[in-house]
């Protein structure tokens, strides 16, 4: 067990990029994934990446389902080979793994019920309901015309649709969802978040950079504590994961 704060490698794991931060590295780095990147290509191009930086633990931040820190099925945009990858052993390190959405609803939690909608290649979503973090998939339930949340609202969507018109469904998705989930506070975040001009009422434009404040608060376990929320490392150990953001 650790015995101070450990140094955090943040990886967050998108369909068309892998962003890279380290505890104490101001910039980023990236490289790009798509349909072809497996876990074994993505940890060996993240160890060159990031050859000069130390750190002690890893957090992933997974475009697909996760259960007790463990991805259950392969993602929509990537390479196979994700479930069942041994990334302690690959990293050589203590690792966490947590759905990508999930990770960047983390760092962008304040305090009651928050949804968190993920605009990138699909929907990534998760709540927060005071501190108990509940990672979501809402992307393929059925929205309209046979077609479902993530064809409307994902990249997909916006390409198929236009900018106007995918705006108005990300709205429209925004508004449906905090009724039913009764949401006193959205987010919507992910790589095409920039691309609105305006937000319904309730609803705050999250940053990218979130997700890695997220993974940070995955190894946080003084803040975590105070705050009761779960998380699970790459073996099911449960662990304590989040902390609130302060101000």
């Amino acid at each position: 067990m650790l015995s101070r704060r450990p140094k955090v490698l943040v990886i967050d794991v998108g369909g068309t990029h892998v962003k890279v931060l380290a505890s104490g590295r101001r910039e980023p780095r990236e490289i790009p994934s798509g349909p072809s990147m497996d876990a074994s290509g993505m940890v060996a191009a993240v160890k060159r990446l990031t050859a000069d930086w130390r750190y002690d633990v890893v957090s992933i931040g997974y475009p697909g389902v996760v259960v007790h820190g463990r991805p259950v099925a392969e993602p929509y945009n990537l390479g196979r080979g994700w479930v069942g990858f041994d990334f302690r052993r690959a990293f050589g390190r203590p690792v966490r793994i947590i759905n990508d959405a999930a990770m960047q609803a983390l760092g962008s939690y304040r305090r009651g019920r928050m949804l968190f909608l993920g605009l990138g290649t699909g929907l990534g979503s998760a709540m927060i309901i005071d501190g108990v973090l509940e990672p979501m998939e809402l992307a393929h339930l059925p929205y309209r015309k046979g077609r479902t949340y993530e064809d409307y609202v994902g990249r997909g969507g916006l390409e198929r649709l236009g900018k106007k018109r995918w705006r108005h469904h990300v709205a429209d998705v925004a508004e449906r969802l905090q009724a039913a989930l009764e949401a006193d506070d959205v987010v919507v975040g992910g790589g095409n978040a920039k691309l609105l001009k305006t937000l319904p009422a309730g609803v705050r434009r999250g940053d990218n950079a979130n997700a890695f404040l997220g993974g940070l608060r995955l190894w946080d376990d003084r803040r975590a504590h105070a705050d009761g929320v779960r998380a699970h490392d790459a073996h099911g150990r449960r662990s304590r994961g989040l902390g609130r953001e302060r101000g």
